[in-house]
């Protein structure tokens, strides 16, 4: 089989737990690119993020990010968009502020916040979102639903850190059983990702796939995490990484090295050495 689409996640696949990526991963890389195959990222970051991941890979394709939320090469002209309309993201951050929790919006320049009203406001601010304000300017209002009404902005992705396990159960079945046309993600302990209902980076790569007349089965996707088992399931050749998850493991059809072991620059190197460079 001939693969003309490699797909990356991030966290957990490209960088390791240092936040880096190693020198052979970018060496591969570079040598999946010289074969005429088309690299590009699929995460569950904002697109400002993902750009610079990118940029330090030497990519300028387009970009899967918001998990699949967002298609871009460019903030300003998308691929694909499917972002929460505004009327559910603001039914959703009423039924958050409810609760003691840290929201976070995510548009595609900017992010709003609420301000946490507790001892814990410094950490609370540094759990969703870590690192984001190095490229992303965030505003921290007192009613992020108000803020949202005056903006009137459809959102790519909603973030929300609990700090009270009763309180997280409860909102998240309330979320569930009366705010629809959501798609809710446990991302860690106590947060919660919610993207639009047809978002997912599968749906992202399919959409990509269809701009450069590529079948998901001359793709490979390579995940980690959850969020990646439908676009692992999907492609014609999908890849675990050493330290994904049971349920991204099961959905897979090759299994390579952890990210701390460079698994990206070794599934490479073993899928791709014998083919012939591809034409677009």
């Amino acid at each position: 089989m001939t693969y003309r689409l490699l797909a990356l996640n991030i966290d957990g696949t490209l960088l390791k737990a240092n936040a880096r990526i190693a020198r052979q991963t970018k060496d591969a890389i570079d040598y999946v690119k010289q074969k005429g195959v088309y690299v590009t990222l699929a995460t569950s970051r904002p697109f400002p993020s993902a750009k610079k991941v990118a940029k330090s890979l030497k990519l300028s394709n387009y970009l899967i990010t918001n998990d699949g939320a967002f298609v871009a090469s460019s903030n300003k002209e998308p691929l694909f968009v499917r972002a929460i309309p505004t009327e559910i993201a603001i039914q959703l951050s009423d039924f958050l502020e409810q609760y003691e929790c840290h929201i976070r919006v995510l548009y595609e320049d900017h992010a709003i916040g609420n301000r946490v009203r507790q001892k814990s406001n410094l950490i609370a601010k540094m759990t969703v979102g870590v690192g984001d304000p190095l490229y992303y300017p965030i505003s921290f209002v007192d009613s992020v639903s108000e803020q949202m009404l005056k903006d009137a902005s459809p959102p790519p992705k909603v973030q929300v850190q609990f700090f009270n396990d009763f309180e997280e159960l409860k909102a998240i079945q309330q979320i569930k059983k009366q705010v629809k046309g959501i798609h809710v993600m446990e991302t860690g302990a106590g947060r919660y990702d919610f993207v639009h209902a047809e978002a997912s980076k599968a749906r992202g790569l399919i959409e990509l796939g269809r701009h450069l007349g590529i079948e998901p089965s001359e793709m490979v996707a390579i995940g980690a995490y959850d969020n990646d088992v439908e676009m692992v399931s999907q492609a014609g050749l999908g890849v675990a990484m050493g330290n994904a998850t049971p349920a991204v493991k099961d959905a897979a059809d090759w299994l390579t090295r952890s990210n701390e072991q460079n698994g990206v620059s070794y599934m490479i190197r073993e899928v791709f050495r014998k083919q012939l460079r591809v034409q677009l």
